[in-house]
């Protein structure tokens, strides 16, 4: 079933909504590129003209998706708390938040990496560097917090908040994230 783009979207766009919606839900194995040149309208060619591979265009999807995702995880977590602590909390609100969506099958950038598997791959590259990112903003509440230990403080959190994501997805269960944020703040 083919998707209605708006004419005004560019190739380019059209291509990577396809490939995002197919990728996040599908998985980046189980999407081949003869389904998401069909389903996003676009000939094979203007697909590599703008992605030299199927590789290229799942580091592009991701690359995105931590752009937007990272924007949106921050400006919700500091529209909950204004104090560093209190942030670190509300991480896990968000989370919930998140969660709850209906569309939610987990974070892109783990289902990525296990379905990837070569640590050399782009894909795999940009997950990486989008779960050191969300490390270091943790950590940078975590300083402000005036924590004790705050690397290790902060990777107890992400060790919280990466559990919490996998057993949402695994088990549906949004409340994951509650549980979580009560250990978490045991921790604090």
């Amino acid at each position: 079933m083919t998707r209605p783009k708006s004419p005004r979207s560019s190739v380019r766009d059209r291509i990577l909504d396809t490939a995002s919606e197919l990728f996040y839900q599908e998985g980046t194995q189980n999407v081949g590129i003869d389904r998401i040149i069909a389903e996003s309208g676009v000939a094979k060619m203007s697909l590599y003209n703008h992605f030299k591979s199927k590789d290229a265009l799942i580091a592009a999807w991701l690359q995105q998706r931590d752009e937007s995702w990272r924007a949106w995880f921050q400006e919700r977590v500091e529209a909950r708390a204004v104090e560093p602590c209190d942030r670190i909390l509300a991480i896990f609100d968000v989370l919930a938040e998140w969660f709850k969506q209906p569309d939610f099958r987990g974070c892109a950038f783990i289902n990525s990496t296990v379905e990837l598997v070569d640590p050399e791959h782009p894909g795999y590259q940009v997950a990486i560097e989008h779960k050191r990112a969300t490390s270091g903003y943790i950590l940078g509440l975590v300083t402000m917090a005036e924590l004790k230990n705050p690397e290790v403080l902060t990777q107890q959190l992400l060790i919280l908040i990466e559990g919490a994501i996998v057993v949402s997805m695994m088990q549906g269960n949004a409340d994951a994230a509650q549980q979580a944020k009560q250990v978490a703040a045991t921790l604090l």
